[in-house]
């Protein structure tokens, strides 16, 4: 799907060239879906992979494999919207659930981002600030749902608005919580993306948010990009989805991420609910119904980036947002869902 091709039967070398072209043209492409283009099994393409690393042809990473030389570029939009698709759905699924009628919430750029936004498009009396044309496109017809967008220059390989008027008129901004995405995700380092004006406005919206929520399918964990975003000591919680079962390495990644304390829900198997719906856990299936990893207690700094009690202000006339609900509301647990606690590993 990605490559757009049909594959039949292919000799090793042909089948090696097609996963070397998909990589060239994605930048970096799970182990899945090279399965299922090119229509064998993923053990057959993990050997493929490894060859071709061998050969200095491209990079593996957890779950995938990436253009070489350490940092992976970034993808545009048409590529990134036909990568993982399930696992998107799952995760937009499930981080959908944590919002409530009237939060205001920063919602940043991404394909995992707009996946949320359409399922936020029933959420009474929200509020969403975003420097996405992709997400704010997804809530445009949403009755109850008010968008305001930053300021800013469009950035055209991802729909999104960048630069000083974009963060500029986040200046003063106060709400809930942000939902952000990014190209890479690890303990060591936090969230990343490789561009440097997108990881600035990032870290704007990042600085308006009592609680900073990333959004990472599995396939992100442990790929390190050029330009830092998010800290891992300030991101609250990550949802992402289930690593397979042989991902040895994404598996430590999420450890390492919640032994410092970051609270992780991982989102189960399933097909999601359809667009634009917004599953409350108890409306979610039981398959898809999340694990939660919890972090570690007094292990992580509080993220106040404004004095408490102040209102949110958009930048450049844009609107109050609604009243906000006290910045450790994250932490709560829905009364349906299925809580298994992950143990920190011991030093």
């Amino acid at each position: 799907m990605v490559v757009g091709v049909t594959v039949g039967f292919v000799f090793a070398a042909e089948r090696r060239q097609l996963i070397l072209e998909m990589v060239r043209a994605n930048g970096a492409v799970s182990l899945r879906e090279l399965a299922r283009v090119v229509q064998t099994s993923e053990v057959t393409v993990r050997r493929d992979v490894r060859a071709l690393e061998a050969e200095g042809l491209l990079d593996r990473r957890h779950g995938g494999a990436v253009l070489p030389g350490g940092f992976t570029r970034e993808s545009g939009f048409p590529q990134k919207s036909h990568l993982a698709t399930a696992e998107k759905t799952a995760i937009a699924d499930l981080a959908a659930s944590f919002v409530e009628e009237g939060e205001a919430v920063v919602v940043g750029a991404g394909t995992t981002t707009q996946e949320l936004a359409r399922r936020l498009a029933r959420v009474p009396g929200l509020t969403v600030v975003t420097n996405s044309l992709l997400v704010a496109q997804a809530l445009a017809h949403a009755n109850r749902v008010e968008v305001v967008m930053t300021g800013g220059t469009l950035r055209g390989s991802n729909y999104a608005l960048v630069g000083s008027g974009a963060e500029q008129s986040l200046h003063g901004l106060r709400v809930t919580r942000a939902f952000l995405s990014g190209s890479g995700l690890t303990a060591e380092r936090g969230l990343s993306t490789s561009n440097m004006l997108s990881a600035s406005v990032d870290r704007a919206l990042v600085q308006a948010a009592a609680e900073v929520v990333v959004l990472a399918d599995h396939t992100k964990l442990g790929t390190d990009t050029m330009f830092q975003t998010v800290p891992t000591d300030v991101i609250t919680r990550l949802v992402t989805d289930e690593p397979p079962s042989h991902d040895d390495r994404a598996a430590t990644e999420l450890q390492a991420l919640a032994d410092q304390g970051v609270h992780i829900s991982v989102a189960g198997p399933g097909a999601g609910a359809p667009a634009g719906a917004v599953p409350g856990p108890e409306q979610v299936p039981q398959q898809q119904r999340r694990r939660d990893v919890p972090p570690l207690p007094g292990q992580r700094r509080t993220h106040h980036p404004h004095p408490p009690g102040a209102q949110p202000q958009g930048g450049g006339g844009a609107p109050s947002a609604p009243q906000l609900r006290s910045a450790g509301s994250l932490g709560g647990e829905p009364p349906t869902a299925r809580v298994a606690d992950l143990a920190p590993r011991r030093r």
